[in-house]
């Protein structure tokens, strides 16, 4: 094996094992042990993070800010890449804000100048565009650093009702509409239920006798299904026109299946939370004539009410 490839597969070796001896490299690898160290001297040197430990137990290992091998990328694939990333800088908040920002950084250096050049044009000719906001998630990196270790957290919340300490040990974190979103257990309701991220005004980790559950299996795919047997329930029927189906697929169509007929109308035929009562009504009434809700009365009752409030708002008042 050439010195240069054995550098190479020594990299992807060390960054997968993390933790080494001198010697198990050297029978992987079938040379020296001072051929090892000094392979290891050189990926040090490329910038391979190592740390040795001395005495009986002592070897290598891979710090935790390890740096992976070289990935060899097509053309194309490497464009894709870069405005997946890049498309990010809308967000003011991000679980890894400046770890995207470096990382694009150094794609867009290391590429072929016609490549950049390309690059440079297809900037201004292509965007992915979220709302602004003016919130604030300073919290996204803890939520999801608690979701994936399963951690508890305690919360400091402010919702419609108030602020409340919350123990929550969050399932993940999404971006909807330029707002993010973490469904989490919550050991008060003994559920889970869904926290906007920009309502949690503090995050720390949790009391030790806080014991985290077994979320094993449950992720931003799955959790809506989890509703508790005992949340009541109400079934939903609305008749959608075709400029309320793109809406409707995309603030609902992670919850329900929205059907859609040849002409571009559709419908909706759903169970939902009666709680969600509230959050229907204000969505129904912001499809205005595009939709018809005829199911379930309770929800109809308060799109009348709520349309009543907003006329008498505005009634009595001048041009």
């Amino acid at each position: 094996m050439s010195k240069s490839k054995r550098l190479m597969e020594l990299m992807m070796t060390v960054n997968r094992m993390r933790k080494f001896t001198v010697k198990e490299l050297a029978r992987e690898f079938g040379v020296s042990p001072r051929t090892i160290l000094r392979d290891l001297q050189e990926l040090s040197e490329l910038g391979v993070p190592l740390y040795s430990e001395v005495g009986p137990h002592g070897g290598y290992q891979v710090l935790k800010e390890r740096v992976l091998p070289p990935i060899a990328f097509t053309e194309e694939e490497a464009v894709a890449l870069f405005f997946a990333s890049h498309a990010l800088r809308h967000y003011r908040y991000l679980p890894f804000r400046s770890e995207s920002a470096s990382a694009l950084s150094k794609f867009y250096h290391y590429m072929p100048g016609d490549v950049r050049d390309r690059i440079d044009e297809m900037k201004n000719r292509v965007d992915f565009r979220t709302p602004a906001r003016q919130a604030e998630f300073p919290f996204l990196s803890e939520l999801l650093d608690a979701a994936v270790r399963q951690r508890v957290l305690r919360i400091d919340y402010a919702s419609r009702e108030g602020e409340s300490c919350r123990d929550i040990q969050p399932v993940g974190i999404y971006a909807s509409h330029g707002l993010w979103y973490c469904p989490a257990y919550c050991f008060l309701r003994r559920e889970i239920r869904l926290f906007r991220c920009d309502r949690i005004k503090g995050a720390r980790e949790a009391d030790a006798a806080m014991k985290p559950v077994d979320l094993n299996g449950i992720h931003l795919d799955n959790w809506e299904s989890l509703d508790p047997a005992e949340r009541e329930w109400v079934h939903l029927v609305a008749e959608l026109g075709p400029e309320a189906i793109p809406r409707c697929e995309d603030e609902l169509g992670r919850r329900m299946t929205i059907h859609v007929r040849e002409d571009g109308s559709g419908w909706l035929n759903a169970d939902i939370p009666r709680s969600e009562l509230p959050y229907f009504a204000r969505f129904f009434i912001g499809l205005g004539a595009d939709a018809s809700v005829g199911s379930p009365p309770e929800l109809t009752d308060l799109i009348r009410r709520m349309l009543r409030e907003l006329l008498e708002r505005y009634e009595g008042k001048s041009n």
